[in-house]
């Protein structure tokens, strides 16, 4: 598995996560083809990076998008 230079990433916090230090997930978007993901909490403790594609399914089915009446 090759490494990802994450240092130009810019990252945000999802608009769920709370002040109270609650369900804090950070998202940067402005990276070519890959979406890392994290825990704005302890940011050093690692992060998932997920493909475009991957990521813009898992957010469709959370969205209810994929749903097929």
């Amino acid at each position: 598995m090759r490494a990802i230079d994450l240092s130009a990433a810019t990252w945000r916090k999802s608009s769920y996560s709370n002040s109270d230090g609650g369900q804090c997930v950070e998202v940067a978007q402005n990276l070519p083809s890959v979406v890392p993901v994290r825990d704005s909490k302890v940011p050093a403790r690692g992060t998932l990076v997920f493909g475009a594609a991957a990521w813009v399914a898992f957010v469709e089915a959370v969205r209810g998008d994929d749903i097929k009446s």
